[in-house]
């Protein structure tokens, strides 16, 4: 929380999606055309050009963190008037940004689009925002922010959800899938006995599950083509699986990703289908949050089932 504060700025307008681990601002991408990459990867690059990109999910995980942190770990009065501001802040740009169109999870490179994560996103930050106001006794700010999202969730409902496909689509303008649309469920935004969110579940699963292991999306990119699984998103199904009543088929995909593995348990960001080899980022955070989070998942119920 200390490395957040201290890339806060006052004014609402200059949040950034990534910073460098000194709090640097400016992360100008760079292709080291002398370098061959693995296995000829190439290009080999460092910074990342995305960092000045309009990602309204962004705020959605930092409203959720902050929220944990004010649930679990309350502290001084001084230390709580600094993160009410930094929340207030980030309220203001959700309710100005939320309507516009951004680059979404993945940093789409092209045009930005309405994408239905980005505002499901700024659903769970609103969301969060008014129960830390509630927290503290500011029921003017949860009313306003509460009723902003409300907003956003009839936005959702009404422009995400395409009776073609029967299904939440990736963004307002298409008919395409996404896994990002498994996490409308986790965060709260809809409940897992949701019809819809059954279909959705079934539909992406149905069209980006491949050889046990998921696709990010399909679709072409400014890359091209996906030619790899998403670690993180085959734990994503699992979960969602799980969830929506289909458990023995959820236990069975997590003992098969569990093969993938190295010899320490390690994951990185991408898995190859045909090979299996490892790709990507390696060792990748939120592969290791995934995989820890879908295991608690089944030690609890497990738990529940010995003790009932």
């Amino acid at each position: 929380m200390k490395f957040i504060q201290s890339t806060f700025v006052a004014e609402h307008d200059t949040y950034q999606i990534m910073y460098g681990i000194r709090g640097e601002r400016k992360l100008t991408e760079v292709i080291l055309d002398h370098l061959s990459g693995y296995k000829n990867s190439q290009p080999v690059r460092i910074g990342n050009d995305a960092y000045h990109q309009r990602q309204n999910d962004s705020f959605g995980y930092l409203m959720d963190l902050i929220y944990q942190y004010y649930r679990l770990m309350p502290g001084t009065l001084d230390e709580i008037e600094d993160m009410w501001e930094m929340v207030k802040s980030i309220m203001t740009t959700v309710m100005e940004d939320w309507r516009k169109p951004d680059k979404g999870i993945w940093e789409i490179r092209g045009e930005g689009q309405h994408f239905v994560s980005s505002k499901v996103m700024c659903w769970v930050a609103l969301d969060r925002g008014a129960r830390i106001a509630r927290i503290l006794n500011k029921y003017e700010n949860s009313r306003r922010w509460e009723e902003e999202a409300d907003a956003i969730k009839a936005d959702v409902m009404r422009n995400g959800w395409k009776e073609e496909i029967q299904s939440f689509s990736q963004a307002y303008g298409n008919l395409d899938l996404d896994s990002s649309l498994l996490l409308m469920e986790p965060y709260g935004f809809i409940d897992a006995d949701d019809i819809r969110y059954h279909k959705t579940v079934k539909a992406v699963k149905k069209s980006l599950l491949h050889k046990g292991l998921m696709y990010r999306y399909n679709t072409h990119d400014d890359f091209g083509c996906p030619s790899s699984a998403f670690t993180i998103c085959t734990f994503w199904l699992i979960r969602a699986l799980y969830v929506i009543g289909e458990k023995d088929e959820a236990r069975c995909l997590f003992d098969e990703i569990l093969q993938y593995s190295n010899h320490l348990g390690l994951f990185s960001e991408d898995i190859d289908f045909e090979t299996k080899e490892q790709l990507g980022n390696f060792p990748q955070a939120y592969s290791h949050l995934a995989l820890v989070n879908t295991a608690v998942l089944f030690a609890e119920e497990d738990k529940r089932l010995i003790f009932k």
